[in-house]
């Protein structure tokens, strides 16, 4: 507002207020950066790059089994159109696990600069005031000034669990070979989805993280909610953190359940099943002499 002399105990205490806002948004906008930063910037996967490299030169040790058993089988296979079929599914899966595992790199690079983007779209969408204390009405003002250490309380554990999404962001370089590698594995096909879903779950949650503060800063702006701001602040951070929780708690049983499907795993439990029922005591065996049922029937007619 332009400051005259009239107009100078307006001024004075407009001044006033926006110092006070300084002050108390001061201890929140490093943290709120640092939050920005994690959400919008993707993974730089370049350092791990020669680790990556190690972790594909290991798995390609295996091409060359998978191709001697595709092609053996294909040999023994005779007349059988099945097992003439199933070689040449193991052969194709063979071929198209090579190509993707050596492209592994580039796909979840270009995967990360895709989850990026989107979210970097949605938070651009966000009034950076949304994520402020503000002077509004009284009542609210207020409450903001209640709640604000539970908020910055709030902001703090959010980072840390972007702290961790990001990490597993970096570490997901590594673990995606091994989930291109476990998918052509019939067998061991739903590890392999597990892997990927889990890799495709961190890498694009920060944009459904941003669809959820985007919808609270619209919502604020309704004359009925504006009042209530504190609130949907704090309620949007648990949200997402709620979400992260359960979304972290869904894939491990997901993975419990995939890994109990494999064949692999039946297998176990049914080698298990076998010799805990091997070692289980067995009934005695009834005689089945002669002299053995006489001698019963004798006794049974003495007590009649």
């Amino acid at each position: 507002m332009t400051c005259d002399v009239l107009d100078l105990p307006a001024c004075m205490m407009d001044a006033l207020a926006q110092f006070a806002l300084s002050v108390l948004n001061a201890p929140i906008k490093p943290f709120l950066a640092a939050l920005k930063f994690l959400v919008t910037t993707p993974a730089t996967l370049d350092a791990l790059h020669s680790v990556w490299a190690v972790m594909v030169y290991v798995i390609s040790i295996f091409y060359g089994l998978f191709i001697l058993v595709a092609g053996f089988n294909f040999i023994i296979s005779g007349t059988s159109a099945e097992r003439r079929a199933q070689a040449k599914a193991w052969l194709q899966n063979a071929i198209l696990m090579m190509l993707f595992i050596q492209a592994s790199f580039l796909i979840y690079q270009l995967m990360a600069q895709i989850a990026a983007s989107l979210t970097a779209g949605v938070v651009g969408m966000i009034d950076p005031n949304f994520f402020l204390f503000t002077i509004d009405d009284g009542l609210s003002t207020a409450l903001q000034l209640t709640f604000g250490l539970f908020y910055l309380v709030t902001i703090c554990i959010t980072l840390l669990a972007f702290s961790i999404n990001y990490l597993l962001a970096l570490l997901g370089t590594l673990f995606f070979p091994f989930g291109v590698f476990f998918y052509f594995i019939p067998p061991l096909r739903d590890i392999g989805k597990f892997i990927m879903s889990a890799v495709g779950f961190v890498l694009f949650l920060p944009f459904f993280a941003s669809l959820i503060f985007l919808g609270a800063s619209e919502l604020i702006k309704l004359d009925y909610y504006s009042t209530l701001k504190i609130f949907f602040m704090i309620g949007s951070f648990w949200s997402v953190n709620i979400m992260m929780l359960l979304l972290a708690v869904l894939a491990i049983v997901r993975a419990v359940m995939g890994l109990l499907r494999t064949d692999i795993a039946r297998g176990v439990l049914f080698l298990k099943g076998h010799f805990l029922l091997g070692d289980a005591p067995k009934k005695p065996a009834e005689p089945e002499g002669r002299e053995y049922w006489s001698k019963m029937r004798k006794d049974y007619y003495e007590r009649r």
